[in-house]
């Protein structure tokens, strides 16, 4: 046995490895995938390397699973192997047979050959029949009767001394109209299937096109080119040479003048649709293909290079010398899964056992776990900072100062107060009597009004860094641990949870507290406080500059006189008191501003139901609104100064900082017992399942392993 057969042996052995335990390929193996379209003679190619009919006949789509056909050389009962099996094949060797040396496969005997499934580990078909039936079997017990198809592949082995050790995956025929009961996507189905397999760089495409159809048309070549565009791992399979019109011929192909692809075409001829109805031995039909060439005009000078035999020797060499290239690629695959899936076993954990101490340790492990990486995330102290986003305490100091502090300090008393609304509460804050100065009352009323504003946000405040605090919960408990015990997951949500909403309440209260502190007490004596003398000259000065006259016109130097001729110069010049005077003399009194209807003289009217102020502001009125509104804003200003700074220190206080330091012991006394242990050390289906995938992926390349070693 060459050491080169062993190659293909040792990739057989990988796929088995993988196969028998149930798990799915991780590893990209070196094969030789089989496509073409429908009726291209695909499966006849295969029957013509195997030398026995095994394969499933009919019309429209026969192969609806993925057929991974592994051929085993093997001696025969004489202890004879096939002369193409026999030897050691080479470019070179290829190049020097002779049409003559391609020896026909010797009569075979059901004991020499026999053929197994890996769903039937021990079961030997000698009766290629009965190989038939079994995929179809198979077959429809994944895709039922209809025409639907299946990726799940069928593993079919078979010995023969007839056969060269090759790999082949037959797939599904390209088809572009659905027939029958055919499903409406049949052709997407069947090439997304077909492109999950030709696109492993380590796959060698054989694209099988018929001969008598124009080359350019071919889906498997098309295909093929999609993903192998410069066709250094496809071959081409020209079939149905014999049924081209005379005079035709492929040679151009074969030469490269038309489609070149790396590894060449490989013209064969297939058993016709009557040969196999006729049941026409392959034998016989191998005898023929090789009369056809060696007698044809245009191929009998290159006869060796044609035909199933020596396809199937090409296809020989050109495996071996892929797995011969790429073993270091898959010894280092197999290595990295091994590190990876051991890894992985290691945090889903060993299955547990009903030892009390060891479920004791592993409460008290998370809880301790747990806590500490709640500390270090709000702290900024943890191994898991990454440059993606804010977290942990930085989004808490972010809704500090830029949320929380931005809209306190972009609150204006006056979105909500009017100067009508300040007028009417400066008379009613003087009661029966007419203040002579600005109302403190006035003023303590419109302040505590706009102080209260400030418990919504500052409420709101507080909830948002609970919302953050639930956020850090919801991502620790992400851990592979919760993962794996769902129960214990839901048991730290319940108790963490209940922890936050106790301390929300001793957070809101004294966040309460101190806006109702705030309105409580105003502090007219704060060294920050526009004091009433300095907000009145401010106001007066400002009404003074308002009636101030206009700059007198620019004197012309060279006209002195001009001044005096404007006609501004012209009138007398006006009473600066002038306003005042009159609008007290044309007043009915001090509230005459508040009425706009004329009154009958000597006639006494009931007063309205609802008095509101109304009409034009008097000057006094005017003066003492803004005062008032200076005063609000000056000691508003210290307020909101005063909670935008201590509301983020109470509530780090009694929320975040009380959470830091009595969480831990919080879990303890909720999950610490005896009766909570078997409910939350149940693991969930996931990780006692992935625990069975993933043994049985380290024991498969565990195997892997080893066979590549002993290479």
């Amino acid at each position: 046995m060459s050491m080169d057969t062993n190659l293909i042996k040792t990739v057989n052995k990988l796929q088995d490895a993988f196969a028998a335990v149930g798990v799915a390929n991780p590893i990209d193996l070196p094969q030789i995938t089989v496509i073409g379209s429908q009726s291209s003679g695909k499966s006849s190619v295969l029957e013509n390397i195997v030398g026995r009919d095994f394969l499933p006949r009919g019309t429209g789509i026969v192969t609806r699973r993925p057929l991974v056909l592994q051929l085993i050389n093997r001696p025969n009962s004489k202890g004879e192997v096939g002369g193409v099996a026999s030897e050691e094949f080479d470019t070179a060797a290829l190049k020097q047979e002779s049409a003559g040396g391609a020896s026909t496969p010797t009569a075979p005997s059901e004991v020499d050959e026999w053929g197994e499934f890996l769903h039937i580990p021990g079961k030997k078909f000698s009766n290629f029949d009965e190989i038939r039936e079994e995929i179809v079997k198979e077959t429809e017990a994944k895709t039922g009767k209809n025409a639907g198809i299946s990726p799940e592949p069928i593993n079919l082995r078979i010995y023969s001394p007839n056969v060269l050790t090759l790999t082949l995956v037959d797939l599904p025929g390209l088809t572009k109209v659905p027939v029958g009961d055919q499903p409406k996507d049949i052709e997407k189905q069947i090439r997304d299937m077909l492109m999950k397999f030709i696109t492993k760089n380590n796959a060698i495409i054989l694209a099988v096109t018929a001969g008598n159809t124009d080359l350019a048309n071919s889906d498997g070549l098309k295909l093929a080119r999609e993903v192998d565009p410069e066709g250094v791992r496809t071959i081409g399979v020209l079939t149905k040479i014999d049924l081209m019109d005379q005079g035709t011929d492929v040679v151009d192909i074969l030469a490269g003048r038309v489609i070149p692809l790396r590894l060449g075409y490989v013209p064969v001829i297939n058993r016709g649709q009557r040969d196999i109805e006729n049941k026409k031995k392959i034998s016989l039909a191998l005898d023929a293909e090789r009369n056809f060439f060696e007698g044809h005009p245009s191929y009998k000078s290159k006869a060796q290079y044609c035909g199933t035999p020596f396809l199937a020797r090409k296809l020989n060499m050109i495996l071996m010398h892929h797995i011969r290239n790429t073993l270091p690629e898959i010894k280092a695959k197999i290595q990295a899964g091994l590190v990876k899936y051991t890894q992985e076993l290691a945090q889903l954990g060993d299955v547990l056992t009903e030892d009390q101490s060891s479920q004791s340790n592993i409460i008290l492990n998370v809880i301790t776990e747990f806590t500490n990486e709640y500390r270090t995330i709000i702290d900024g102290t943890s191994n898991e900072i990454t440059s993606d986003e804010l977290s942990g305490g930085a989004r808490v100091s972010f809704v500090f100062h830029e949320i929380f502090g931005s809209a306190i300090r972009s609150m204006d008393p006056f979105d909500q107060i009017k100067d009508v609304d300040i007028r009417t509460i400066l008379y009613n804050s003087s009661g029966s009597s007419p203040a002579l100065f600005v109302g403190t009352a006035a003023f303590e009323v419109l302040v505590k009004q706009q102080i209260r504003r400030l418990e919504e946000p500052s409420l709101k405040c507080a909830s948002m860094i609970y919302d953050e605090l639930v956020r850090i919960l919801n991502k620790l408990l992400q851990k592979q641990i919760f993962k794996r015990f769902p129960a214990m997951r839901e048991k730290f949500y319940g108790v963490v949870i209940n922890f936050f909403k106790k301390c929300m309440i001793p957070t809101n209260k004294l966040v309460q507290d101190l806006i109702a502190g705030e309105a409580c007490y105003v502090n007219t004596g704060h060294p920050d406080f526009i004091t009433g003398h300095k907000a009145m000259a401010i106001i007066n000065d400002r009404v003074v500059a308002s009636k101030a006259p206009p700059p007198p016109p620019p004197v012309d130097p060279k006209n002195p006189r001009s001044v005096a001729q404007s006609p501004a110069a012209q009138l007398p010049q006006r009473d600066p008191n002038a306003d005042i005077i009159a609008q007290a003399n044309n007043s009915d009194g001090f509230f005459g501003s508040f009425f706009s209807k004329k009154r009958r003289p000597g006639v006494l009217e009931n007063p309205p139901p609802v008095l509101k102020a109304s009409g034009n502001l008097s000057e006094r009125e005017y003066i003492e609104c803004e005062v008032i509104k200076l005063l609000l804003l000056s000691y508003f200003s210290i307020v909101k100064r005063t909670v935008s700074d201590l509301v983020p220190k109470f509530v780090m206080l009694k929320l975040v900082q009380h959470t830091k330091e009595e969480l831990q012991r919080e879990l303890l006394a909720e999950l610490y017992k005896k009766e909570v242990f078997d409910d939350a050390l149940q693991e969930s289906d996931f990780t006692k399942q992935r625990r069975q995938e993933c043994r049985k992926m380290i024991e498969a390349l565990q195997k892997a392993d080893e066979i590549i070693a002993a290479v």
